[in-house]
């Protein structure tokens, strides 16, 4: 079940996690949540680890199919060894971006690379979907990295906002995206504080550490607050935070969401589903193994 909204404050909505397991360690998932199926085109947010791997030990995705969205991962910790139908081998590390389009089909996997495995280590990050629009729902599969170094930083005093994607205070990212969006990661100095403009439609906060307050309301750590519409909000920190910033313009209609697809119709992911089982989302390099689709088939969930 997605998590619940426990609490409503005057100016936010809060959700709290769900607790999953992943590749062997867990995260905690933020999105989809009722009544909020998406912030944004964002649909689905999950924080993983901190993570401690000893030697010889580390993350371990299989390969497994995507539709009909771009997954975006950003690290403060660790790394992972992304590999993809399209031939794709690249190594993401602290800052860097990975931007991956699903769109008509892809499959990937994630594991620790050997020489922090051999090491042990801890991972940790955050790891998002972001729903295509109606007409990119069939783009063409891409796959884009961006160093840590290439993207926009803005900076107020004791705070430290990296763009990741999209467009916010001015500047803009260079990963392509597919509607408004904005995606920052934040470090906040205590006693600083700055604030949020209401450029974008929908807006969430999401508080990896520390102490956060919105409009003098504390924020508690692993919750995220999505933002009532209307007016900037001031966010300060008495001892220091981390954080995250996202949202974008709301997306238009429906989406259905079943295992690791998403799509605006349920023909879409049937379709996918049976791609998956023939095996023909193409060969993620150096694999020979895959994740098979869970082993009783339910309808697609919807969150209208």
């Amino acid at each position: 079940m997605p998590p619940a909204i426990p609490d409503t404050g005057p100016g936010f909505d809060l959700i709290k996690p769900h607790v999953k397991d992943i590749g062997g360690f867990t995260v905690k998932r933020l999105l989809p949540a009722h009544p909020h199926q998406m912030v944004g085109p964002f649909i689905f947010f999950d924080h993983m680890g901190p993570a401690e791997f000893s030697p010889g030990q580390g993350m371990d995705v299989r390969p497994h199919p995507h539709i009909g969205l771009a997954t975006v991962t950003y690290l403060f910790d660790g790394a992972i060894m992304h590999r993809d139908s399209l031939g794709t081998r690249q190594a993401i590390r602290p800052g860097d971006v990975n931007w991956m389009t699903a769109g008509s089909g892809i499959a990937h996997s994630e594991r620790t690379p050997p020489d922090l495995r051999e090491r042990g280590g801890t991972l940790h990050g955050i790891q998002t979907w972001v729903a295509l629009p109606v007409s990119d729902e069939e783009a063409e599969p891409a796959f884009e990295h961006h160093p840590a170094a290439t993207l926009p930083v803005i900076k107020f005093p004791g705070v430290t906002l990296r763009l990741i994607v999209g467009n916010a205070f001015g500047q803009s990212a260079p990963a392509r995206t597919y509607s408004p969006i904005f995606y920052l990661a934040g470090d906040m100095e205590g006693g600083s504080r700055f604030k949020l403009p209401a450029e974008h439609e929908e807006r969430a906060v999401y508080l990896v550490e520390g102490d956060l307050s919105l409009d003098g309301q504390p924020l508690e750590a692993h919750r995220m607050a999505v933002l009532k519409p209307g007016g900037e909000i001031e966010l300060s920190s008495q001892d220091g935070a981390r954080l995250m910033l996202l949202g974008g313009a709301k997306m238009e209609g429906e989406r259905f969401i079943w295992w690791n697809f998403v799509a605006s119709s349920r023909d879409a992911i049937a379709a996918a589903k049976e791609k998956w089982r023939q095996q023909a989302f193409g060969q993620v390099p150096d694999e020979s193994e895959w994740i098979p689709l869970p082993p009783e088939p339910k309808p697609a969930e919807s969150f209208s």
